[in-house]
């Protein structure tokens, strides 16, 4: 493993390295290196820090091993905060490694993913050289948009090194409602329901017990008018608000929920597939949350990683491994089989000096 500390000492070890590359940050998603090959792990967590923080613009750049709870404080101090909602903070998650996962929130429902705020991405290619995608500030076109290509890639395309993202004033207030359905049917058409309101929701989330739970913001005077107004679509509304509000999205997501024997994947999914999804995952060891308004399911797995994998693929569904062993960090069917994919992999990395499609 190499702890460079510069962007220099990693495009050195780009140049040099005879074995296929994977890159860790802060060590939080382990499913992410999993791999058949002899491959060189390159640790980012040393080449991180803030660069340039502008709480009048509404934007930072930082280094790709920088924590993200040292953003978030950064960003608190001025009110502002990341509303992409990056997960495993409270673990150590880095900003290079929530980008090159495609990782966000539950407040993703409201805000957008991390993809919509990314501005600009400095990444090494396997050439070794230093390009340059997007830049720092919120108005740019220029050019094609390399920043959003690379969130998600896995360092498939090149390793990242600097990202500036743009970031959003913080709410006075935030309160949180959750109703107990019957059963996740019920559960799904209710939430259905509230996703069709003219509420703006910041998170939208369902649970495989049945639970609906929806999170708003804003100004703390007009908070109790639309907690009423949302209440009154069905009966038995649980309020909470303050310091448990915030400890519950918190915990949610950081994964506490999850036993510490649990295999932890991410399944991109539509509200339709949520119903068939869990009736398969309901026969095994399973904790399952739906959010993004069931758009994402999470899945805490505890039996074998291959009878997932084949669910998933049955279900024409595709998985991210990001706590286990396996080996590869993808189940069911392929993410990236498509030829556009392979012309970018091809044009960034010439020589396959990352890890392969």
């Amino acid at each position: 493993m190499f702890y460079p500390q510069s962007i220099e000492e990693i495009q050195r070890v780009v140049v040099e390295s005879h074995a296929p590359m994977v890159v860790r940050g802060g060590g939080t998603k382990p499913g992410l290196l999993n791999h058949n090959d002899s491959v060189t792990t390159i640790d980012l967590s040393d080449v991180s820090g803030i660069l340039e923080y502008r709480p009048e613009e509404c934007t930072f750049t930082a280094l790709a091993g920088t924590r993200l709870n040292d953003i978030e404080e950064v960003l608190s101090d001025n009110d502002q905060w990341m509303p992409f909602d990056p997960p495993m903070v409270d673990k150590g998650s880095t900003l290079g490694g929530v980008l090159a996962a495609g990782l966000s929130g539950p407040c993703r429902y409201g805000f957008g993913g991390v993809r919509d705020f990314v501005l600009g991405i400095s990444w090494v290619s396997g050439d070794g050289n230093l390009l340059n995608g997007g830049g720092r500030v919120v108005k740019n076109v220029a050019g094609f948009d390399f920043p959003k290509l690379m969130v998600g890639s896995l360092g498939r395309f090149g390793i990242i090194t600097e990202i500036t993202m743009k970031v959003f004033p913080q709410s006075q207030a935030f309160a949180t409602l959750e109703w107990d359905c019957l059963n996740i049917e019920e559960a799904v058409k209710f939430m259905k329901l509230l996703s069709l309101s003219k509420i703006e929701f910041l998170a939208l989330d369902i649970e495989s017990n049945g639970i609906v739970r929806v999170r708003i913001g804003g100004i703390q005077n007009s908070l109790q008018k639309r907690l009423d107004s949302i209440a009154r679509y069905k009966n038995g509304a649980v309020i909470f608000k303050d310091r448990e509000e915030s400890e519950k999205w918190s915990s949610l997501r950081n994964f506490c929920w999850l036993d510490d024997s649990c295999m932890l994947i991410k399944v991109p999914i539509t509200p339709d597939i949520v119903c068939r999804l869990d009736s398969k995952l309901s026969h095994y060891e399973a904790l399952r949350l739906y959010s993004v308004g069931g758009n994402v399911a999470w899945i805490g797995w505890m039996d074998s990683i291959v009878e997932l994998d084949k669910i998933l693929e049955n279900l024409g569904l595709t998985g991210l491994l990001l706590l286990g062993e396996y080996n590869t960090p993808w189940l069911g069917t392929s993410a990236f089989d498509n030829v556009f994919a392979a012309k970018v992999k091809a044009a960034l990395d010439p020589k396959n000096r990352f890890m392969s499609l």
